[in-house]
């Protein structure tokens, strides 16, 4: 067991791109198996054909992603290009102010006022000088590269998985001795089913919650309002802390984008204003999405999740969050059937008991 975890501690990289590659082979199987059962002019889809078509629509969410995030982050450059940090400063000087009195009066008294405004000029100015274009284009470039490596490495193995279909269940299955075999493909059959409507689950919650907040921001006229209702939506996935982080991304894109009334109280209104839209997500999301998508493929109780999500914050923090309950899926499963393999059919006993000497 310690050997296996060295070897996969060594190849970590190597095992996330098979993990990845596992969960979008998942997810778009039933695309290409619905593709190869397809005719065209009586002419049956080859799987190599329903294979490259999947990976076209698959391509479509990155290319939408690009084109939503780009503007963005273009915009967000020539506005730290031609931000005024004084006019800035001025601007949140009244509610500072008060923040500043608080803080004087109640927790340390022999601060000067005036003390906070102080030492936020001084760190703006820290940070803008710390910037260095250069080190930011290389940063970039590398940064980059690392994705290019990790989106061929995907793309190849993802390929494999769906052109050869079963692959890696034969693989597995090829390794599991006799007397374990009807257990193990028991097992297999019923985690993938499960991961399946998972993840299918998933996908049409992040479509769900996307569209509704994409429609209540565009109604009500805030800028880069697809952007934010696709950040929303994905980080949606972090249980607990994604709705946060969601609205306070999209504070902070209302406060980092030019207006026409660059004024604090606008940008207070603004947020304001976003809530309850995001509320209502929330409500629909904890109260229809989440039961149905938990309830039809983890099967577990919500007390039971709970608990399971935070051990995984634990362990490996956002990440472990989101990959809590698939893990749990498969461990649960496999304890059960393993569980009924050794009442059922004593896998894990002698065939043959020893005669007892009396």
């Amino acid at each position: 067991m310690i050997f296996i975890s060295m070897v996969v501690w060594y190849f970590s990289d190597i095992v996330l791109y098979l993990l990845v590659s596992l969960v979008i082979s998942s997810i778009i199987r039933p695309v290409t198996d619905y593709l190869e059962n397809r005719e065209v002019f009586r002419v049956r889809i080859p799987r190599l054909l329903a294979v490259i078509l999947s990976f076209l629509l698959l391509a479509t969410f990155p290319l939408i992603f690009i084109l939503l995030f780009v503007p963005l982050i273009l915009e967000q450059i020539s506005v730290l290009q031609e931000l005024d940090y004084i006019l800035m400063l001025d601007q949140i000087k009244e509610p500072i102010s008060y923040v500043d009195t608080f803080i004087i009066r109640n927790f340390q008294p022999d601060k000067e006022s005036g003390f906070l405004l102080e030492e936020l000029s001084n760190y703006l100015l820290e940070m803008v000088e710390s910037i260095r274009i250069g080190s930011l284009l290389n940063y970039l470039l590398g940064f980059a590269g690392k994705i290019f490596i990790y989106l061929l490495s995907v793309t190849f193995i993802t390929f494999f998985l769906l052109y050869e279909k079963g692959i890696m269940r034969r693989t597995l299955l090829s390794l599991i001795p006799n007397a374990y075999f009807e257990v193990a493909v028991t097992t297999i059959y019923k985690t993938e089913q499960l991961l399946s409507n998972y993840l299918i689950g998933l996908s049409a919650q992040i479509t769900i919650l996307f569209t509704i907040i994409a429609s209540g921001l565009s109604i009500l006229g805030i800028n880069y309002a697809l952007t934010i209702a696709v950040f929303a939506a994905f980080i949606n996935l972090i249980p607990y802390i994604g709705p946060i982080l969601g609205y306070l991304f999209a504070i902070l894109v209302v406060f980092s984008t030019k207006s026409l009334e660059p004024t604090f109280n606008h940008y207070l209104f603004q947020a304001a204003k976003m809530l309850p839209v995001f509320a209502i997500a929330q409500l629909i999301d904890n109260l229809v999405l989440q039961p149905v998508i938990f309830s039809t493929s983890v099967k577990a109780h919500p007390l039971e999740l709970f608990i399971i999500i935070f051990v995984g914050a634990t362990i490996a923090g956002g990440l472990g969050m989101i990959a809590a309950i698939p893990v749990y899926t498969i461990l649960r499963v496999s304890y059960i059937e393993l569980s009924h393999g050794y009442q059922d059919y004593r896998i894990f006993q002698d065939s043959q008991q020893k005669p007892r000497i009396l």
